[in-house]
């Protein structure tokens, strides 16, 4: 077993002891125990956008489908970079991701399968969803039903979206705002957006070579 002494130097350092050691108790349970202590409520309230929040209609288009539509999204950007108090001369943009329903994409995949005849789709889907809810597939963050998320929801981190934050408005955060990610959720969304899109490991000499002139 792993001790709190070696994990702790990759656990958040503005954390006090005691949430520390919650926070590795959590991550030692880990996949079995994503569920509602995903969400913090101490945040919750807060009239700010957090990196990891969930809110209501931000708008979202999937091209090449030039359809657009308000949507519950996840917010991408860090914390830093979309605070208000960061007074930029180049405002930046807020980066978003739809929410979907996980329960819509399995009857999705349900029934794109069913007509391909194949006898052990269900058994495969039923699989992919599991390791979906385990957090297993690097590209798709699983969201466990909430107080203020009516159902298991999957977020697809290829999937991106962007807009001013000069239209994040305090009256927008209030009205918005699903939920906060507590430490041990934010803690494994981070370390999702890592995998996702920066993998050191991915197998590519990217050595410059030897360039020589050509005369």
């Amino acid at each position: 077993m792993i001790s709190f002494e070696d994990v702790k130097k990759y656990l958040p350092h503005h954390l006090n002891e005691e949430d520390q050691g919650k926070l590795f108790n959590d991550l030692k349970q880990f996949p079995c125990n994503i569920d509602k202590r995903f969400y913090s409520s101490k945040l919750s309230d807060e009239v700010k956008l957090y990196q990891g929040d969930g809110t209501k209609s931000l708008i979202v288009v999937n091209l090449p489908d030039p359809k657009i539509a308000a949507h519950n999204c996840l917010i991408l950007s860090n914390t830093c970079d979309i605070s208000s108090e960061n007074i930029r001369f180049f405002p930046p943009r807020l980066v978003y991701a739809p929410i979907f329903s996980l329960e819509k994409y399995k009857h999705a995949l349900m029934s794109e399968h069913a007509a391909s005849g194949d006898s052990a789709s269900q058994d495969k889907i039923f699989a992919h969803i599991d390791t979906i809810k385990k957090q297993f597939i690097s590209n798709i963050f699983y969201l466990p039903a909430c107080d203020q998320l009516a159902e298991d929801s999957i977020v697809f981190l290829d999937r991106l979206n962007n807009c001013s934050t000069q239209e994040i408005t305090t009256e927008f955060i209030s009205e918005n705002k699903l939920f906060t990610l507590s430490n041990y959720g934010f803690y494994i969304f981070l370390i999702k957006l890592s995998i996702h899109f920066t993998r050191i490991r991915e197998g590519i000499d990217r050595n410059t070579g030897n360039f020589e002139s050509a005369a």
